[in-house]
């Protein structure tokens, strides 16, 4: 489960706000990739609110816009998203492209803290401030759990709303991950402009262009 130990180990003299960072979307075919970051007010911040956050991918769907939901209208969860888009992610590649998304969603928060909580063990450059990296932060941290339940939904509901407009490829449950589902439409209808051209299984349909990243083992 969370805890606030990480960000109770940054605070200092000089250190005052502390957020989590975290991202998704790194491995599915099609879509951008959103990063949250998040700031918790442990003031203010409720035990009936803190039982709700959880890594995102421990959570189902409803949990995920419980506490999201929950977050929102708290009032003790400051947030910000960003995102890098399908052209983005083919033009830089899936990584830089995440960092992208993160530096953007940090810009987004207004106040900027003094540390960022990550989720892995790479933090992107150029953040503008000292960032700590933890390998499953998203399941050690509130702050990186807040921010990992607040970028999946955000995505979650961009996909679902895409599924609308491109009916067919299974959007609505798979979000653009590689599926079976998915592949099956992928050669039946073809690709559409939120696929990732850069990604192996697109590349190949495509017949053409260099295959930038293999979408297997990528969260």
């Amino acid at each position: 489960m969370p805890s606030f130990r990480y960000e109770m180990r940054c605070e200092g003299p000089g250190v005052v706000r502390v957020a989590g960072i975290d991202e998704v979307g790194r491995g599915p075919l099609a879509g951008p990739v959103v990063a949250a970051v998040a700031v918790i007010d442990r003031s203010v911040a409720k035990r009936k609110l803190l039982r709700l956050i959880d890594d995102s991918k421990k959570l189902a769907r409803e949990e995920r816009e419980e506490a999201y939901e929950a977050m929102i209208a708290s009032g003790a969860v400051r947030y910000a998203i960003g995102e890098a888009s399908v052209e983005e992610i083919d033009s830089i590649n899936i990584l830089q492209a995440t960092f992208l998304a993160m530096r953007r969603a940090l810009r987004s928060l207004g106040d900027q803290p003094d540390v960022v909580l990550i989720d892995g063990d790479r933090a992107p450059p150029e953040l503008g401030c000292r960032a700590e990296t933890i390998v499953g932060g998203d399941a050690r941290s509130y702050s990186i759990a807040a921010a990992s339940i607040l970028a999946k939904v955000t995505r979650d509901r961009y996909m679902l709303a895409l599924a609308a407009s491109f009916p067919g490829y299974g959007w609505e449950t798979n979000v653009g991950y590689n599926t079976a589902e998915h592949l099956a439409a992928l050669n039946r209808l073809g690709p559409t402009p939120h696929h990732r051209r850069s990604f192996a299984p697109v590349t190949r349909l495509l017949g053409a262009g260099p295959v930038l990243a293999e979408i297997q083992g990528v969260a």
